[in-house]
């Protein structure tokens, strides 16, 4: 008998398990691959480790604006992808160790969710059944395939999934979807010299961030090569030629492999959520603020809720629901979520947009000023621009959103998270002190702008 019963040992599968272990709970993890989910073997980690090395041949490339130069200078795709394989080990190793070290029972296969009874959630399993008072589903999410005629059986389709495994840099790669997933791989292979192309349905790449900043790096980017049709919908592939219409004329393009990035849909099959009545919105599990599904001591979080599909997300809402588990008042809030995309440069942002607060008719006020005037970006970024953008209540002051375009937006928009978390004034955040010299101070020179 568990105390609780965990199905994905994704982000929020294991963070919900080393939590609950760390306060004494009796905890079961099934995962039928590997340990870390999607984030960790197909997505987050390898990716970034991928976007690392694109970023470093980047900056070796540019390395006369700065007195260094490389000459003779190439790269090894292969060595890249086995680096990547190498990282995504050890970090599923690291979670492994962590299972132990809270006596996390984890059990490598499939499991099947019998239904609820008196005795508690009944779950079978190869060698038999086990029994918890408690389920947390944490299954995740997978590639959404589009109905689109030609993506079955076609050796030039790839998904997030397969574009990792590749044995050969591809000459030319085609692109549908210019959301984040898309653009971190346009990004990967335009620094190696492949031909990108982008073909987005809506009129702007990178849905749900703060649109000029959008606007700005793909601009940046179609300086670098990569060519982009927004707008556009595709209509067919054959082999290896996409065909898109765009006002009303049809176009075709071909790529030596396509990339099909339309999105992700969560996981509700092939675990026996159906014996449960688990209530579905949207495609996915329906939970309210503390992560509860409609049937009693079931909980869902993560991708599979459908509702923030983000590594980051998950992983606070599994703790949620350990923290409600062990006695504590814990609720989710998704006011304050960061949302990253690792181009190079990186674009960052967190709480609400002009285009979500003009939505929502939210009355703010909002600066904005070039990163440029941070002395740590000149020193690092010769002949880069950026943009750091700050929303804030109009009758309090209060910080609303912050969104950033420029290195190391990822490692400086958690201070803007914090800001929106502590509903922080333009005047207390006027008495911080910021470190000099840092990008970061950015900031606080934004801020600073809107008084004077």
């Amino acid at each position: 008998m568990y105390d609780l019963a965990i199905i994905g040992g994704g982000p929020a599968g294991y963070v919900a398990a080393e939590r609950a272990g760390a306060k004494g709970l009796k905890v079961v993890l099934f995962e039928k691959k590997d340990l870390g989910g999607v984030c960790l073997n197909e997505g987050c980690i390898p990716t970034k480790t991928l976007l690392y090395s694109a970023k470093l041949y980047d900056n070796a490339k540019g390395g006369e604006k700065y007195g260094v130069e490389a000459n003779d200078l190439s790269f090894s795709f292969d060595k890249m992808m086995a680096r990547k394989q190498k990282v995504v080990k050890k970090l599923v190793g690291g979670v492994g160790m962590k299972m132990k070290q809270h006596k996390v029972d984890v059990i490598k296969e499939s499991a099947l969710i019998k239904g609820r009874t008196q005795r508690g959630i009944e779950i079978s399993i190869q060698e038999g059944e086990i029994v918890a008072s408690n389920l947390l589903i944490c299954t995740g999410s997978e590639a959404f395939i589009p109905p689109i005629p030609g993506l079955d059986n076609n050796d030039a389709i790839l998904t997030n999934r397969e574009i990792l495994d590749l044995k050969e840099q591809p000459e030319s790669l085609v692109i549908i979807g210019g959301g984040v997933i898309g653009m971190e791989f346009a990004s990967f292979f335009n620094s190696l010299g492949t031909k990108v192309t982008i073909i987005e349905m809506l009129d702007e790449i990178l849905t749900g961030m703060d649109v000029e900043m959008s606007a700005m790096l793909r601009q940046m980017y179609a300086k670098k090569g990569i060519e982009y049709h927004l707008s556009s919908k595709v209509t067919k592939v054959d082999g290896q030629t996409v065909t898109f219409e765009k006002d009303g004329k049809s176009t075709e393009i071909k790529g030596d492999k396509i990339l099909v990035s339309v999105g992700r849909k969560p996981v509700v099959t092939g675990f026996g959520l159906e014996n449960l009545g688990v209530e579905l919105f949207r495609g996915g599990i329906k939970v309210d603020e503390k992560m509860r599904t409609n049937i009693p001591n079931v909980y869902a979080a993560g991708d599979v809720t459908g509702f923030s599909l983000l590594a980051h997300t998950a992983s606070r809402e599994g703790e949620v629901v350990v923290n409600n588990l062990a006695g504590g008042k814990d609720q989710m809030r998704y006011n304050a979520i960061p949302g990253v995309v690792y181009t190079n440069p990186e674009i960052a942002g967190v709480g609400l947009t002009e285009e979500a607060a003009k939505a929502k008719g939210i009355e703010y006020k909002v600066a904005q000023l070039p990163m440029a005037y941070a002395g740590r970006f000149i020193a690092e970024n010769e002949g880069g621009s950026g943009l750091c953008k700050v929303l804030v209540g109009a009758k309090y002051g209060e910080v609303l959103g912050v969104h950033m375009l420029g290195n190391p937006s990822s490692e400086m928009i958690y201070g803007a998270c914090m800001a929106i978390e502590a509903e922080m004034t333009l005047k207390e955040l006027e008495q911080v002190v910021f470190p000099h010299p840092t990008v970061s101070e950015i900031f606080k020179e934004t801020v600073f702008s809107f008084a004077h």
